[in-house]
């Protein structure tokens, strides 16, 4: 296990009806109007929550200046126009009302804000972050996680690079499951594989002696696999859909990464999908993760075999590890297939895949490696790419 530093600064605000507080807690943190960086008006008014959120800004006496627009791969133009008003209009605190492109976005600004320069500039190593402006967020989507982390994935609009950066963690989230019941199916499916693909991610380490955080990981897979799939097949209950809504969280609040080097290559490859092609972010991890493993099979053959065994339930074959993965893999691959999800590029809407272009800017021309259970570069990329085809 590696030596770390485990700090969490978010306070979590979980439940029925938890929504109606924000008024509350807002004024907890700023006396000054606020940025309310939110879904499109409607979207919020089907799930029925825009005039519940309103109404306690309002009774708390809080002013607010309203950004929307937001994409599902959220862009760098949205975040330069959330700072320009942040900046204008001295605002010190920011609601993100919807999911993990609107909370994303509002890091951005959050952090953008704090300084001279431009959000990529943070991204890029140009210029050093300097705080950020206070953050809550209500979360209508439980997928990403980005409630209770410092993640965030923005794209700049002039060449389509999409990359993720480290930020700042919400000062408080406000998590109603019963802000789901209006959620289409594809958005549950797309939900649940994001945050099983941010538990496996973490599952493929180079680090040894990590069983307590490994149980934990599976303990946290098993439960997206069982609950999330109810959720998607037979729709909204509280009990299930609260206890996925959770799971999402702690899928990524960096609690079951203590100790231990995650591999992230996985996310870094398929952002180039979704940068590109405007791909949902799930699907792109759901035809890169199993050619990914295939790519990698034979780094830690035991680990990718524990993998299969210990969350999907293969039987293990304790004289053909090579066989134990292959059963693993169709396993894993009919579970994405039982919520809708391709498992090639060509189940997608893409029809024509520049791979030597994804390549490169996953590797910003050679430069780059990722992964840490295997280090790729350009050519591994180019061959993964192939084999997710």
């Amino acid at each position: 296990m590696n030596n770390f530093r485990f700090y969490l600064p978010t306070e979590l605000l979980f439940g029925k009806d938890t929504h109606k507080n924000v008024g509350a807690e807002v004024v907890k943190h700023t006396s000054k109007k606020i940025l309310f960086v939110r879904l499109a008006k409607a979207s919020l008014e089907r799930i029925g929550i825009y005039g519940d959120i309103t109404a306690s800004l309002a009774e708390h006496g809080v002013e607010y200046i309203e950004l929307d627009g937001i994409v599902p791969n959220p862009l760098l133009s949205k975040v330069r126009e959330g700072v320009e008003i942040c900046k204008r209009e001295g605002i010190e605190f920011i609601l993100a009302v919807g999911g993990g492109s609107v909370v994303d976005t509002a890091k951005a600004i959050a952090v953008a804000s704090r300084i001279d320069g431009d959000y990529w500039d943070i991204v890029t190593g140009k210029t050093k972050m300097n705080g950020g402006l206070g953050l809550g967020t209500i979360i209508t989507i439980p997928a990403t996680g980005t409630e209770m982390n410092a993640s965030t994935v923005i794209t700049r609009d002039e060449d389509l690079v999409k990359r993720g950066f480290m930020t700042i963690c919400p000062t408080f989230s406000i998590m109603n499951p019963e802000l789901t019941k209006t959620l289409p199916k594809d958005r549950v499916a797309q939900g649940v594989l994001d945050m099983f693909m941010h538990t496996a991610e973490r599952y493929f380490t180079p680090t040894q002696a990590v069983d307590l955080t490994d149980r934990m990981q599976e303990g946290v897979m098993k439960t997206i696999i069982r609950l999330g799939s109810k959720f998607y097949h037979k729709g909204y209950d509280y009990d299930t859909v609260a206890e996925v809504t959770y799971a999402s969280t702690v899928a990524h609040n960096f609690t079951l990464c203590v100790g231990r080097q995650g591999d992230w290559a996985t996310h870094n490859i398929g952002h180039e999908l979704s940068g590109e092609y405007d791909l949902p972010h799930a699907e792109s991890l759901t035809v890169i993760f199993p050619s990914w493993i295939r790519y990698t099979r034979g780094v830690n053959p035991a680990r990718t075999a524990q993998f299969f065994v210990n969350v999907f339930g293969v039987e293990n074959n304790f004289f053909d590890v090579d066989d134990t993965i292959d059963r693993g893999l169709e396993a894993m691959e009919n579970w994405f297939k039982s919520l809708n999800m391709p498992i090639r590029i060509s189940e997608t809407y893409i029809k024509d895949v520049d791979i030597e272009k994804l390549a490169n800017k996953a590797s910003e021309g050679g430069n780059r490696k990722l992964g840490n259970f295997k280090q790729l570069s350009h050519d591994d990329f180019v061959a993964i790419y192939k084999l997710a085809l």
